[in-house]
């Protein structure tokens, strides 16, 4: 049974992100956002298009940018989010230098770190250069698999950088101390604030930098000059080095060690769990090394607590159910009758989530859990009169259980038809986001149809198995009469 998380929803909203060269420069990035505009504005299934671009909250880079693609109504396009994302990701492909992410909006978001797609595996080592190379190849590996698309590397190594070398016994032979140098790069490029305007109705800040023409011109660092100790003037590359290179754009850490992020998506048809033991394998077939450890974040990490937690949650569902009715029928045997009526509906719940293409999700789970407390009531209630049937009528349980399928027939039927048909709107949705509830209803509806052929037959079979191995234990047997 194929498991994943959450379903893909449809919310009629889309995010894509754009990610240019590492070294594009802010103008080029604003150039290929408006570009990417007029290509989704083109397909008629799209209504709108904001963007932002410039490094922020939304956008980790500087070579990225963010668009909100706002489409029609249900009623007024041809196709759902997801083949229209397919359809905007080709249509971008015929931009040059840019690569373009797009994801439908879900209505339950758990990562709260900006990434390029859905799901993210993060890589952690104490060597951040060997990390971004292991990183590259497990990116690499994963592109070849037909089980995930829009794989990327969040590190985006390769941009521009400069590195200023500084020659200290040099310096301070001149008096020059690392605080200044410090200061005065800080004062021709990082927009340092030294003094504030305050006029009758406002206040204005004064912010020192140096011209824009000389902030997008890496030889303006020459032409920087520091002040001695004996008050002349040194050119900042008479102390120090200046040396291009290239490094990554940002730099992410995980418990306080260099991490590597990798995002993607998955593909038509394939469930999250599938993705989680591809990953894993492609570990093994690049030979990942001990010193870098991979663990999954957001949505992929909660999807993986869930899978350890799942048979606990069912376990204790069960236990609870039936202590609860071993205090309520004062007896250690019938509430294992009433539990013969779980697996069945069980079973109907997936086989209607496999007949419907749905994955065995968080929604679906809940609707198991949903369905173990409406299905068992069909048993304590044929049990419940045949119980009492035999002990203030003196009935024998063939008797007895006889007369409960007879005379509990119709409001069974009743309290399963009316579940039924509640769970039908879930089950049947086509409006926004409906996605996310479908599962729940799909749930409901297969189980309750199957335990409800199966269980009107089995369980006064298994009422009667139980009655004769109940007497045919003694001390069991004498242990309920005097509780009873």
């Amino acid at each position: 049974m194929p498991k994943g998380f959450l379903p893909a929803q449809d919310t009629g909203v889309m995010v894509a992100v754009l990610d240019a060269a590492p070294d594009a420069s802010f103008q080029e990035v604003a150039r290929l956002q408006a570009k990417a505009s007029e290509v989704f504005m083109a397909d008629p299934d799209v209504r709108s298009v904001a963007s932002v671009a410039g490094i922020g909250p939304l956008n980790p880079t500087s070579n990225t940018a963010r668009l909100t693609i706002m489409l029609r109504d249900r009623h007024e396009r041809r196709d759902g989010a997801s083949v229209i994302a397919q359809r905007l990701t080709r249509a971008a492909a015929t931009l040059p230098g840019v690569n373009v992410f797009i994801a439908p909006v879900q209505d339950i978001q758990i990562s709260t770190r900006a990434a390029r797609s859905q799901y993210q595996y993060t890589l952690a080592g104490t060597d951040a250069a060997a990390l971004n190379t292991w990183a590259e190849k497990l990116a690499a590996r994963l592109r070849q698999s037909g089980l995930m698309r829009h794989v990327a590397s969040e590190t985006n190594d390769g941009g521009l950088q400069i590195f200023v070398d500084v020659d200290r016994e040099k310096a301070a032979r001149l008096g020059i101390g690392m605080q200044a140098i410090d200061d005065t790069l800080n004062s021709a490029f990082g927009q340092r604030q030294i003094s504030t305007i305050y006029a009758q109705s406002n206040q204005y800040r004064v912010v020192l930098e140096a011209a824009p023409a000389y902030q997008a011109d890496a030889g303006a660092l020459s032409k920087l000059y520091l002040t001695a100790a004996n008050g002349a003037q040194v050119q900042l590359d008479s102390v120090a080095k200046i040396m291009r290179t290239t490094g990554p754009l940002s730099i992410a850490h995980l418990d306080q060690f260099p991490a590597a992020p990798i995002s993607f998506d998955l593909a038509p048809g394939v469930a999250l769990g599938e993705a989680v033991a591809e990953i894993r394998r492609a570990e093994g077939d690049i030979g990942l090394p001990s010193s870098v450890i991979g663990s999954f974040s957001a949505d992929a990490a909660e999807f993986a607590r869930s899978l350890e937690t799942e048979p606990w949650l069912i376990l204790a569902a069960i236990v609870t159910i039936y202590i609860v009715l071993g205090v309520l029928y004062e007896s250690f045997a019938h509430p294992f009758t009433i539990l013969t009526t779980l697996p069945s509906a069980g079973v109907g719940a997936l086989l209607a989530l496999m007949l419907t293409g749905q994955d065995l999700s968080i929604v679906a789970l809940i609707g198991i859990i949903l369905l173990m407390g409406i299905v068992k009531k069909n048993a304590i209630m044929m049990i419940d009169f045949a119980l009492a049937a035999e002990r203030e009528r003196g009935l024998s349980a063939q008797d007895a259980i006889l007369q409960a399928c007879l005379l509990r027939f119709r409001p069974i039927m009743m309290t399963t038809l009316a579940a039924l048909f509640g769970a039908l709107p879930l089950a049947l949705g086509s409006g926004m986001g409906s996605e996310l509830r479908i599962p729940l209803g799909v749930t409901i509806v297969g189980g309750l149809l199957l335990s409800q052929l199966l269980t009107l037959y089995t369980t006064p079979v298994i009422y009667l198995a139980v009655d004769r191995l109940r007497r045919r234990a003694p001390t069991l047997a004498a242990e309920e009469e005097r509780v009873g």
